[in-house]
């Protein structure tokens, strides 16, 4: 793991942080944002036995973050603050999304996969460029949280802290 990862992961446990088991979020039971799902997943990947999230370790947390969200969407070859916007996208969103962000922002098809020609497009970007980018892929993050509430009122109850969350992402990147 990378001291970029370490980082970027850093902002994202600020948010993720602690262990949850809200009854309206359709995640479930959470530790440090991993859901149980994730976590009997990524446990039955290494061949080990299910276990309680609630039990997770952080060693555990940081290699799932590498794993599942970070490496998928090649975060490392991402400029700051590019890196940051995209992976707590991928966490808060799903990997797919933030993929499919990033590809609309930088004018290409809108594929749910960070491809070469993603990774080409964002090299050639210059000057300010990188940060029009990851302030589009955060608009539409945040028309994505606007966009859930309408569509389910009953997950109102979360918007606040979305929005204080993509607040502060803003300024910490300075997007």
């Amino acid at each position: 793991m990378t001291e970029k990862f370490k980082k970027c992961l850093q902002f994202t446990l600020k948010w993720e942080g602690g262990k949850v088991d809200h009854p309206a979020d359709p995640g479930g039971r959470t530790a440090y944002g991993i859901t149980q799902s994730v976590y009997n997943t990524w446990r039955k990947s290494k061949k080990l036995p299910p276990r309680d999230v609630w039990n997770i370790t952080m060693d555990e947390v940081h290699q799932i973050y590498f794993e599942k969200y970070w490496t998928p969407i090649k975060c490392e070859l991402l400029p700051p603050p590019l890196d940051l916007v995209v992976f707590d996208t991928g966490v808060n969103c799903g990997i797919g999304r933030a993929a499919r962000w990033l590809n609309t922002a930088l004018g290409l098809q809108p594929l749910m996969s960070v491809t070469n020609q993603t990774i080409k497009k964002v090299k050639e970007l210059k000057g300010d460029e990188v940060m029009k980018v990851a302030r589009k892929v955060w608009e539409l993050r945040k028309q994505h949280y606007e966009t859930i509430v309408q569509r389910n009122p009953k997950l109102k109850v979360f918007l606040r802290g979305w929005m204080n969350r993509i607040n502060d992402l803003r300024k910490v990147t300075g997007i």
